[in-house]
Formats: C-alpha cells, structure tokens, sequence
C-alpha cells in the first residue's frame, strides 16, 4: 500500500458519475428527435398529403416515441440508483467505525470522518494510508501485513493490536497505550472492473478494560473460592472433577500442581461406599437435586478424613446426568447444643458398615437404609423409595417372602434368635443374599418406631464355592470309586490277555477254537480302552509329559479332524494364536481331548454348522476377566473349541463330566468321553470350563499352565545329551512305548537266556499268567505273593536275582516300599513296577534317583517280555 492523497470528500461518498451522464445523454438525444420532428412538420406541412412524406415523419414519430419510452425506463432506474448511493453514502459518514476505501495499488478513495477523527485529519488533505499511521509499532505493522496477505488470497480477516499512544490525539481518546481492531475486507460490484478494498478501524480500548476487568474480579472470586474456609470441587457426567479448590487439596494432602481437570474421579477421593450415597442422589429430567452428606474422604496417605457434603447434581432434559458440585465441610470440632458431632459420626459409622442395613417400622416400611444396601439393592430400592415410604417385599425374592413376614412377626413379638434367611437376589437370580433380623427392643412404654432391623449380606461368592467344593468332592469321591473299579479291573483284563496269548501259541489259525480266542483278546483289548478312560477321569492313568507347542499339535491335529466332520454340514475353522507359550502334557492324551470336543461338537450339530478351535496366550493379569472360571494368577494357554449347536440345558451343566453319564442313544456312547477329558485336563495341571446355551452353542475352554523351563545346573564334564527333551523326561525308565514298538518286531530277540527274574504281584491269576509267559521264553521265574515274601525269597537266593518284576498296589508291603528295601542291599538291583494307576502316582515317593522301568495294565505277553528284555539290557 502506498500513501496517496484522498480523491472524495471527508463527509460525502464517491458518486457513480457514469450512470448519470448515461442519463443525460438519453434526454439530450430525445429533445433532439423532438426537435426534428418539429422542424420537419413546419418544412412539409404543405405536403402532409404526401404518401412518402408522411411516411417519413412516421418513422421519426416512432423513432421519437422509442427514445421517449427508453427515457422513461432510464429514469426509472437512475432514481432508484441514486436514492441507494446517497443512502450508502450516509451510512458510511456516519459510521462509528473509521471507514477507509482503497484501489488495488492501495490510494485512498475514500475516507469517512470517523476514520480521521481515530487518526488525527480533519481534511480529506490530510487522511493518511494505515501503512503510513503503522509503520512505527511492529506489532501493528505484523498485523497490517496479514490483512493484506489475506485480501491478495480474496480471504476476509481482522487483526487486534495494541499501541503505546493513541493515533490521533485530538481524538478525545485521551492518552496512554490504546488498543484498536482492524477488518478487511474486498468490494466488488458487478460494474466494477478493479475491487475495492475496505479497511474498518475501531479503538477496543474501553472493551479490553471492560474484559480485563471481569477476569480481574473472577481471579478474585477464584482465589477467594481456592482459600475459603470450606472444601469444594466440581465434576462432570461420569465423575470426572474438573476443579478442586486450595482448602480441599490441603486436607487430602494433594499436591495441586500435578493436578489437571480430569486426572481424578470423584470414586478416587472417596472413601469406604460413600459413593453409594453419592450415586443415590439423582434429580429428575431438566432439575437439580442437593443433598446433605455425612461420608468419609479418602486421603492421599489412605487416610480417611470424615467430612459432610453438601452435594448438588444437574440433569439434563432428557434425564442424563449433568455436572455436579460439592461443597465439603470439614467435621465439627466440638459437641454443640444439638449434638451434631455426635450425629455426624453416627452417620459415618452407619455408612461405613460392611454389612447393609435397614431400620423396619411396624407398618413393614423401610424407615433407613445405609450406604451398603443402597449398593447392594441399587436398581431395585433408592433412596426417593424410603423417603416415599415403600415396604420391606421390594428387597425380598418372591420365593422367600413368607419367611421373611414370619421373622418380621417374631420380632414384633421381640423373639430373639430369629434364623437367617436365604434367598435370591430380588433384582439378578445369579446373585443370593442372607437376611438377619433382629428385634428392636425398646423399655420405654411408647411404642417404638422402628420394630426391627434387618442386616444383608451377599452370599453369591460364598453359594458359588459351596456349590463348587461340593462338586470337586463329588468328583473326587467318583474318581476314587472309578480307579479303584479300574484297578481290580486291570488285574482282570492282564489275566484274560495272558491266557489268551498263551492259548493262541498253542493254537493254529486253522484250528476252530483259534478265532474264538482272538474275539477274546478284540474284546479284552476294547475293554482296556475303557479302563484307560475311567483312569483318566481318575487322573490316575499313566502319562508322559513332554514340552509342547500347541499350534503345531492343533496344526497335526487339523487333518484329522476334517476327516471326522467329512459327510456332514459342519465346517472346521481353526484361529492361531500368536507366539504360544510352551505347556507340558502329555501329547497322545491331549490330542484325546481334542477329538473327543470336537466330535461332541460334531454330534451337537445334526444339521450342520461350524466347529471353531482358538489357541491364544492368558497372561496372568487376564484371567479375572473369564466370570465362569476360578483361575489361580498364573500364564495360561487357552484352547478353545466352540460349537453353534444345540447347547447344553443347565439342569444337567454339572453332570457332563461324569462317567457314565451320557444323552446320546443307547449303543452310541459309554459317557466316558468328557470324564477322560477331564481327568486328563486335570491331570496336566490344568482347568475345563464349559460355557452353553440353549439353542445357541457350546464353547469348552481348556486352560493348561504355561511352561517354564527350569534352569539346570551345568556339571564340569557333562555332554549335551542331557538337555533338551531329555531332560523333562521323569527320572524312572519308561518302557512300555518301548515294549509296544518293539512288540511289533518279530526280529527283536525277546528269549531270556536263562536271566532270574522275581515275579511280586498279589493277583494269583496274573501272577500265574506271568510266570508261564516268561517261563515260555526261557527265563527262571521266582513268585512271590507280596513284598514280604519277595524279600524272604531274595534272601533264600542270597540276591541271585537278575530283575525284579513288582506290583504297586499289594497287601503288608507295597511295590514302592519293597524296592526301598531291596536296593539297601542290592543297589544295582534292576526293577521294573506293573500298575494299573499311573507312575506319578507312586513315583512321587521314591527318591530322585531310584530309577526303575514302568509296565501299566494291562499288558500282553510281548509287551511283558519286551519290558523285560530291554530292562536287562540297559547299562545305566
């Protein structure tokens, strides 16, 4: 912008000249036909007969007429114009606001008198371009500047500046630093080629003294209000607090500078179930509610500080909350006249209670409550409830109503030991509450006002572990019953197994008895699978353990499973979590568990549907989050494996894992499956919880404890073998995977070349069996019917005994104590065990290092004559 002097006056705005001489000249071309018109009528008024002539002044009558009627319409407009412009005009002169035009180059076209009374001109001489009056303060010049930038951008802005004098000073503003607005903005009609420029400029002096003065005074108000002699904050719909004052952050000992609004929520300053009462307040839709109360505070140090709160909430229109503020009053200091101290921390100690507590008059209505039924009951009684007057049935199930009239009769009649009652919550069937009544007894002659008082406490954690520990000992009870079955029952199938393999290397296959003899070993091997299932269930079957990694085994597992749900509707859908945690479990068990789930999945599904299998990791900060699970704070692994199909009705939830328990059809299921899947979760250290519904689905989730690895100790000298695998492996020398491999290799050399071997079992009939079958292989048998009689033996054959072939289970000395025994005296003594329970169930009692071979029943003959053979040939 260049500084020019002004081309309009100081009090009259620029004229549109052009549409004025427009005018003229129409009316100067009008008078000029008229003339002529006139002169012709006089030159030919003789020849007025004259076609020609008269056709002539025709054409300029209507020419004449044409320019008359164009006249009128321009004047027409021209007036309209004109009373607009002189409106305009005097709009702008008698702006209060300095107006200033200017051309694209920035000359001045015009200037109102306001402008030069804000600048000092009193003649439009004597107007001065903005860049001129601001090129001296930096501030206004910056500004100026931006308004420029933005009118090149076609933008409309204003700039607020401030400058140490005013800019004219004849202007009545007085002296001193002024501060002043500045708009711009661009004119442009449709007849104007080049746009004009608006500059709009005010002095704000007294509207900023106006606002400095507000915040002035609300400083004042806001540190009077952080001083005052009483506590108060403000928070907002969800309790988050925006504002805490001075005296209140000083009596909970918080240090207001790391305070911002909200960082805290009101739950964080309030103590015990103070919040209950703060929740109870709830005004109506569009009001405000206030309410007085006694609670305690929660300092930082978690220090109570009992305080009463003078507590207002607002309510938006449509009944959402709305901000609340509190006013809090320190305790009283002292008993005053009417024994509000005393009153108050009554209040404080009525609230603080842990149990819920309710006073009941004669009429059955409840007269108070305390903060902990307000909790307990929210949702079913609130306060607005007592104060209307509802009775004592609204907190009570339906189902136990008359007990609770019949204990309200007795304590009218002030009868003392009054039973408690159980019921359901009356608000949620999930949750069970017990009620204590008490009768109010009252020696004065008046009849009291209150009859009795009824204490509340939850019980649903407390049903849930009942009904939990009756469960784990109803299942323990059919585990012990099962293994126990299991175990005489091994010793059964071991004796039919050994006759009938000895039956069958008399026989021939042509002979007709042979195929008979093979129906009896199919059908005592079928019932070894049983066998198996129910010492699973009783976690007593044999596993080995190893170090997994459950994508890969659900990976190998995937197949399969496709090949079982092939034929139907189901369709397979497996979810990898990501960097698994290693568990420890046996791998041929756990892949039972996951057939049998998704073949129950399959089975719940007859009309298709989707079977979902998801592994991921559940760190121990996680596992709170499962509501139906009772986990200890350790890493899992989940497996989960889920069905949309007809779900499981909740009567019978607590029977699926018992054996023999099944809702299939008769010949289609022994109800073994889920009680083995159990037993073997159970048996790895982990936990099963199923989820079901009606019509819905069924979800199993199986957690198993992460593995951790423990650290071994290098020995000077030691090889490598020992890590690895190798080193989970249990410290007795298993043998019976051996023994079925090897059994399955004719090649394998299984005679005994003459070895001593001594046969404990106290089962007469596998103990015959054995030492026929071993006998038939060459080796010299030595019997004895119980560990007593096996160490007379050793000590009639002064310890001439190879291997020691023992039962664990046995009347006046067990397996375990007779290996103790026997390697006093014969520490190279080799020793293999024969059970039906697993070798953890007795492992745990030997030492570390008593190593020993393992056999489970029942067993053939090879798998006996393997497990012999290749326990003499070992060297360690």
């Amino acid at each position: 912008m260049t500084k020019s002097q002004p081309t309009g006056s100081m009090d009259a705005p620029l004229v549109d000249r052009g549409r004025r001489s427009g005018t003229v000249l129409r009316l100067l071309v009008l008078a000029l036909i008229l003339v002529g018109v006139s002169i012709a009528f006089v030159l030919f008024k003789e020849a007025m007969n004259n076609e020609f002539v008269l056709g002539v002044l025709g054409i300029l009558a209507m020419v004449g007429i044409f320019f008359i009627v164009s006249s009128i319409i321009g004047l027409v407009e021209v007036m309209p114009q004109s009373r607009s412009d002189e409106f305009a005009g005097t709009y702008l002169a008698s702006h209060p606001d300095g107006i200033l035009v200017t051309d694209e180059r920035g000359r001045i076209l015009y200037a109102n008198a306001a402008y030069g009374r804000l600048t000092g001109a009193t003649k439009a001489a004597n107007a001065q371009s903005l860049e001129a009056l601001l090129s001296k303060n930096k501030e206004a010049t910056e500004a100026l500047y931006r308004l420029t930038a933005a009118l090149r951008e076609g933008r409309e802005s204003h700039e607020e500046f401030r400058l140490l004098k005013p800019l004219g000073r004849s202007s009545g503003s007085g002296s001193g630093a002024h501060w002043y607005r500045l708009k711009a903005r661009i004119l442009k009609s449709a007849n104007q080629k080049q746009p004009f420029d608006v500059w709009q400029l005010s002095d704000i002096t007294a509207e900023r003294d106006d606002q400095e003065r507000f915040f002035r005074e609300l400083q004042n108000a806001i540190d009077y209000l952080d001083h005052a002699p009483a506590g108060f904050f403000s928070a907002g719909k969800k309790g988050e607090i925006f504002y805490l004052n001075a005296t209140l952050a000083e009596w909970l000992a918080l240090d207001l500078t790391k305070f911002a609004p909200g960082s805290m929520n009101i739950t964080d300053i309030v103590a015990g179930e103070g919040m209950a009462l703060i929740q109870s307040v709830q005004p109506g839709a569009g009001q405000t509610r206030t309410e007085t109360l006694d609670l305690d505070l929660r300092r930082a140090n978690g220090q109570s500080l009992p305080v009463r709160l003078v507590h207002s909430v607002s309510s938006m229109r449509d009944g959402a909350p709305g901000e609340s503020r509190t006013i809090v009053l320190d305790r009283p200091r002292g008993e005053g006249a009417d024994g509000s101290a005393s009153a108050m921390r009554f209040t404080r100690f009525f609230n603080n209670t842990p149990m819920a507590i309710a006073s009941i008059g004669g009429d059955g209505k409840i007269l108070r409550i305390n903060a902990p039924f307000l909790r307990l009951f929210a949702g079913v009684v609130s306060r607005d409830d007592v104060d209307r007057g509802v009775t004592l049935d609204v907190i009570i199930h339906e189902g136990a109503r008359a007990d609770l009239m019949r204990a309200l009769a007795a304590a009218k009649d002030r009868q003392g030991d009054i039973a408690p009652i159980d019921c359901r919550h009356p608000g949620d069937e999930a949750r069970h509450v017990r009620f204590y009544v008490n009768a109010v007894i009252d020696e004065s002659d008046e009849a009291p006002e209150e009859v009795a008082i009824i204490y509340a406490v939850e019980t649903t954690e407390q049903k849930a572990l009942e009904t939990q520990m009756a469960q784990t000992q109803k299942m323990n009870a059919v585990g012990t019953l099962a293994g126990g079955i299991a175990h005489d029952f091994n010793n059964v199938l071991t004796a039919i197994l050994l006759s009938s393999d000895h039956l069958l290397l008399q026989a021939r296959p042509s002979d007709a008895s042979f195929a008979d003899l093979m129906e009896i070993k199919r059908n005592a091997n079928r019932a070894a699978v049983l066998v198996r299932q129910l010492l699973a269930f009783s976690r007593k079957q044999t596993m080995r353990p190893a170090v997994l990694n459950l994508t890969d085994v659900v990976g190998d597992l995937r197949m399969l499973v496709d090949r079982l749900i092939s034929g139907t509707n189901v369709k397979l859908d497996v979810q990898y979590g990501r960097d698994l945690w290693p568990v420890r479990t046996d791998l041929s068990q756990f892949e039972q568990v996951l057939i049998n789930l998704c073949v129950n999945a399959r089975d719940a599904m007859p009309s298709g549907g989707q079977i979902r299998i998801r592994t991921r990791n559940v760190s121990w900060d996680e596992v709170g989050g499962f509501a139906n699970a009772r986990l200890p704070n350790e890493d899992f692994v989940l497996v989960e494996v889920s069905d949309n199909g007809t779900g499981i009705p909740p009567e019978i939830m607590d029977k699926i894992f018992e054996p023999f328990f099944t809702t299939k059809e008769v010949g289609k299921g022994t109800g073994l499956g889920l009680s083995m899947v159990y037993g073997i979760v159970k048996q790895s250290g982990g936990y099963i919880y199923p989820e079901s519904e009606v019509g819905v689905g069924t979800t199993f989730r199986v957690f198993l404890p992460r593995h951790i690895p423990e650290v071994q100790p290098v020995v000077p000298g030691a090889t490598g073998s020992a890590s690895g695998a190798a080193a989970e492996a249990p410290p007795s020398a298993a043998v019976s995977e051996q023994a079925v491999s090897a059994a399955s290799n004719e090649n394998v050399d299984l005679t005994g070349n003459s070895a001593v071997v001594l046969l404990v079992e106290d089962e007469e009939a596998v103990r015959r069996g054995g030492k026929r079958m071993l006998e038939t292989r060459g080796y010299t048998v030595h019997e004895a019917g119980s560990g007593t009689e096996a160490l007379e033996i050793m000590e009639e054959l002064e310890g001439k005994v190879d291997i020691v072939v023992s039962d664990v289970v046995m009347p006046e000395m067990d397996g375990p104590s007779l290996l103790r025994e026997l390697r006093k005296s014969y520490p190279d003594l080799k020793f293999i065990f024969v059970s039906g329970y697993a070798e953890d169930a007795f492992a745990k009692n030997l030492p570390a290092d008593a190593k020993f071979g393992f056999l489970p029943k029942p067993f053939s003959l090879k798998q006996l004559a393997v497990a012999v053979r290749e326990m003499l040939d070992r060297n360690d």
